[in-house]
Order: structure tokens, then C-alpha cells, then sequence
């Protein structure tokens, strides 16, 4: 049957006022700032010409106070799926410019059938947040659209990826659906993101802030830890969106995007043996070693400026998607605090649900001692690391560069904490505590009835390191499975790797353990 004219014309107009959005001077607002439109956002995401839009003509002429005559189109969210690099993917773009993206019933339901659709599908999502908040007219309506939201959520956590992109206001109940999410990224201008704003809290305080310490991007990536990539811009926010899908699996049940080649390169790489002192007091950036053990160099940080003496990121080794977890001797000397615990642990526990692999270079001198990360719990948060690496099932390739004492050495993955192979470099240290320590408390009085105490302690403390610290030591009691040279590292990785592909490992039938959070 023909469409009559009239029915293609009406067809095109409805969708005019749709692609229209908040009209052309709100566009040329926006872009004379140098943002996108939701649109453009999507645009920029998706391959062109893949996207299929889910709720075009979605208008919701509400009755509620005050927006009885107000029709808004798209109900000021765009939704549906496309591609990124071949790989299908679902997403939704709330419009500031229509009704300030306030959410509603109508709102709410084009993105839970988006995520909806995406466990499905098995694929991943990705949530462009720029919104007002809750549609106040809509009362409690809009309340339960947010907690639909969030229950979907929880629901798709570890089924499906989930990346939230926050380019413009995200506040009050708003924040916890990205919150719930797996990264969040955060435009560094034109972006807030917070429960209580400035205003809020000097009224109910009296405490007096700005949105730059409590809502930036900046705040969040370096203070709360909120976030996890600082975009420049939306367009970089996109790029970040598609490198990290780079990394990732579309859901639960697939391999991560394994680049494996037939012949696998065991060349040794000298350049790592002089990367790292030999004085394990002596710092040095861990993100060369990473670099160097990383195809081509290629090492994505994540929660870069948060808790810098840890750090965590994804790269490819031999072709093979890992996770990295290091210590960072230039922060705090690589010591293990509650932020470091907290970031690496979650890190950890994305890794197993996707089916990444994890190796863990070390060189930790314990946890960071102190009153303060006492009381703020230093036990509770440090128990996450090894209730996170004990539960993950994925190959677990732990390397020790230097020193490994104490409780820090079992949290930074440890044969006894699941490691599948664990290697020593020469230099590595393992031992209850490290050796100075070690010697004021086992020699306290031999060195009190020395008259060169410091000559004394440096001769029974080389004496510890070679009976009680030494990598040889470990390797004889099988807690290490090799000691190596630096530059065998990257290709013994690699064999280990590859060898573990078929790694299939089970744990008693229960619900899910009760992490202490």
C-alpha cells in the first residue's frame, strides 16, 4: 500500500520537531561554548550513519501543575543503539535544551528500556548525563522514574559494561545512576556534579564552599574519587568512550578483545633492568615498567589523580587484554593507605567480572601507618584487596619488583591470595617487615652496646635481607615459582598468559560474599 502524502508529510514534521530539540538558538548557544547537543554526542559515539533512535516521537504532554499545555520533545532524552568499531553498543543523550533534561515517567522509560535492551542484547552502555534534575512537577513520579533507573542498573552491573559520561549538570538524586556505573567520565568545564550544592550546604551548615571544591571534575577526580577520566571536552570524552570500550568485553560472557597473534614474540626487553634501582629506598615511576611491559606502550591509567600510589589501568600483553595494579614508589612510597585499597579492590573485582586478567607488579613497604588511617578504618578498607583478589577467578600474574612486606605483600596478590604464578625479580624483598625494622626490634639491645649503632644496623640489616628477605628464600619454600631478570619479564608474562587461557576455576555455590565495605 502507498503512503498517501499527507501521512509522509505529517511523518517528517513530527520528526523535524524532534531532531529540532531545543531550537536553533539553543544549539548555537551551546556550540558558541564549544559543547555538542545530545545529538551531536551520539553522532560523534557511534559509527555513521548506525545509529536507530528508540523514542523519536516520545512527547509527553504532561497534566501535571504548571505543564499542562508544555509538550517537550523526546522527553528530553535520546536513546538507542549503534555501533563503535564494529561492536554493537546502547547509549542515551539527555538534553539539556529541551526542559532543561529534567527527568520524568516518559524520561525514565526510554532509558530503562535502553538498559533493558543492552542485558539482552549483551551489550555494552553508554549514558550521557546533562540533565536539571527530577521533573518537580511530576512529584513523586519523577522519584520512582530515578529509582527504576538505578534498579536497572544494579542489575546490569557485571552483566554488561556501563560508562557514564557526565557533560553537564548531574545533581541530588541524579548522581547515583552514573555513581552505580562502571566509569565515569567528567568534562572538566560545564560540568557539576554533587548531592548538596554550595547554596544547599551553607544554608543547612553554614559551611561556606564553591562548586570548584565539591562538583568539578577536578574535585572529583583528585579528592572524592568519584570519577575516573577528566575529559577536556565532549569530544574528548567520546575518545576516552571509545578507547576503553577498546579494552572491554561487550558483557559477562565473552572474552575481552584479545588481539592474539599466532607466534608469540619471548623477546627479552634490556631496557627494563634499568628502570628500577636496586636501593629499594630510591623511588621510581612504575608507569615506565607498565609501559614497557604494554604492546607498544599502549596503557590506559584510570583514576589517574586519585590515590597516585597505586595505580591501575589496561593494556595488552602478547596480544592478551590485562588489567595492571602497581604500587607507585614517587606517592607515599608506595604504601598501601585507604584510597589505594578502595581503588585498587574495585579495579580488581571489574577485572574478574569481564574476564580480564590481572598482573600485579609490587614493590610495597606495607600499609601506611598512621592514627588517622586508623580510625578511619585502615583494616576495613585494606580487608577489600584480599577479599577482592581471593574471589577473582581470572589469571592472576603477580610480579615482585622490590620489597613485599608484611600484610601489603598477601593484599597486593600473593601465592596464598590466588596467584596463579608469581615471579621475583633479584632485587625483590619478601619478608614479615622491612629490614631496619626488623633489625631495631630483633637487635635493640646489641645495638644499644655498639658504639657505631648505624655501621652495626647496616650490617645486620644487609645480614636480614639475605637470611630472611631474600627472593631465593621464597622460591625454596614455592611461594615464588621463579626468580627472573627485569628484562625476561614482559615475554615470561606473556607465555604465562597465553598458557592461561583455558583457566577455569570454580568457588562454592552462594549468592556473593559479603565484601567489607
Amino acid at each position: 500500500m502507498a503512503i498517501s502524502k499527507a501521512l509522509a508529510d505529517e511523518l517528517e514534521k513530527r520528526r523535524a520537531v524532534a531532531l529540532e530539540g531545543g531550537g536553533k538558538s539553543k544549539v548555537e548557544a551551546r556550540h558558541a561554548k564549544g559543547r555538542l547537543t545530545a545529538r551531536e554526542r551520539l553522532d560523534a559515539l557511534f559509527s555513521q550513519g548506525t545509529f536507530q533512535e528508540f523514542g523519536l516521537h516520545a512527547q509527553h504532554k504532561t497534566r501535571h501543575f504548571g505543564m499542562e499545555k508544555k509538550s517537550i520533545p523526546t522527553d528530553a532524552v535520546i536513546t538507542g543503539t549503534g555501533f563503535v568499531d564494529g561492536r554493537p553498543v546502547a547509549a542515551f543523550s539527555q538534553d539539556f535544551d529541551v526542559a532543561g533534561g529534567s527527568l520524568g515517567e516518559i524520561h525514565s522509560k526510554k532509558i530503562c528500556h535502553t538498559l533493558d535492551h543492552a542485558v539482552k542484547a549483551g551489550i555494552p552502555v553508554i549514558g550521557f548525563n546533562d540533565s536539571g534534575g527530577a521533573r518537580i512537577q511530576e512529584g513523586v513520579g519523577a522519584l520512582s522514574a530515578y529509582g527504576q533507573v538505578f534498579y536497572r542498573n544494579v542489575q546490569l552491573s557485571g552483566v554488561v559494561p556501563q560508562i557514564s559520561v557526565i557533560a553537564g549538570p548531574c545533581a541530588g538524586g541524579a548522581a547515583y545512576s552514573p555513581a552505580l556505573t562502571d566509569f565515569l567520565i567528567m568534562t572538566r568545564e560545564h560540568a557539576q556534579m554533587f548531592i548538596c550544592g554550595p547554596e544547599v550546604i551553607r544554608a543547612v551548615t553554614g559551611q561556606v564552599t564553591t562548586m570548584e571544591e565539591i562538583g568539578s571534575a577536578q574535585a572529583h577526580a583528585s579528592v572524592s574519587g568519584n570519577i575516573h577520566f577528566i575529559a577536556e571536552n565532549d569530544a574528548h570524552a567520546v575518545a576516552i568512550v571509545h578507547r576503553l570500550l577498546s579494552f572491554l568485553p561487550s558483557n559477562n560472557m565473552m572474552d575481552p578483545p584479545h588481539r592474539i597473534e599466532p607466534d608469540l614474540s619471548i623477546a627479552d626487553d634490556p631496557v627494563i633492568d634499568d628502570l628500577v634501582p636496586e636501593d629499594s629506598k630510591t623511588p621510581f615511576d612504575c608507569r615506565r615498567v607498565i609501559e614497557r611491559l604494554a604492546d607498544d606502550g599502549d596503557f590506559l591509567e584510570v583514576m589517574e589523580s586519585f590515590a597516585a600510589n597505586i595505580v591501575i589501568g589496561f593494556g595488552r600483553i602478547g596480544g592478551m587484554v590485562v588489567g595492571f595494579v602497581s604500587n607507585q614508589p614517587t606517592v607515599k612510597a608506595g604504601t598501601l593507605d585507604i584510597d589505594a585499597s578502595d581503588k585498587a579492590a574495585r579495579f580488581v573485582r571489574f577485572c574478574n567480572v569481564f574476564n580480564i586478567p590481572l598482573v600485579t607488579l609490587v614493590d610495597v613497604p606495607g600499609f601506611l601507618p598512621g592514627v588517622n588511617e586508623e580510625r578511619r578504618g585502615i583494616i576495613r578498607h585494606g580487608a577489600k584487596m584480599l577479599f577482592a583478589y581471593a574471589s577473582a577467578t581470572v589469571p592472576k600474574i603477580t610480579v615482585i619488583m622490590r620489597k613485599a612486606y608484611g600484610g601489603a605483600y598477601l593484599a597486593m596478590c600473593s601465592q596464598d591470595m590466588g596467584a596463579d604464578r608469581v615471579l621475583a625479580w633479584p632485587s625483590a624483598e619478601i619478608a614479615v617487615m622491612g629490614a631496619d625494622g626488623a633489625v631495631n626490634i630483633l637487635y635493640r639491645k646489641e645495638l644499644a652496646e655498639t658504639e657505631d649503632k648505624q655501621a652495626k644496623a647496616k650490617e645486620l640489616a644487609d645480614d636480614y635481607r639475605a637470611e630472611f628477605a631474600s627472593p631465593y628464600l621464597s622460591a625454596g619454600m614455592l611461594f615464588v615459582a621463579d626468580v627472573i631478570q627485569p628484562r625476561e619479564t614482559r615475554s615470561a608474562i606473556a607465555l604465562t598468559l597465553r598458557g592461561l587461557m583455558s583457566k577455569r576455576e570454580t568457588r562454592p555455590p552462594k549468592k556473593h560474599g559479603n565484601i567489607p565495605l
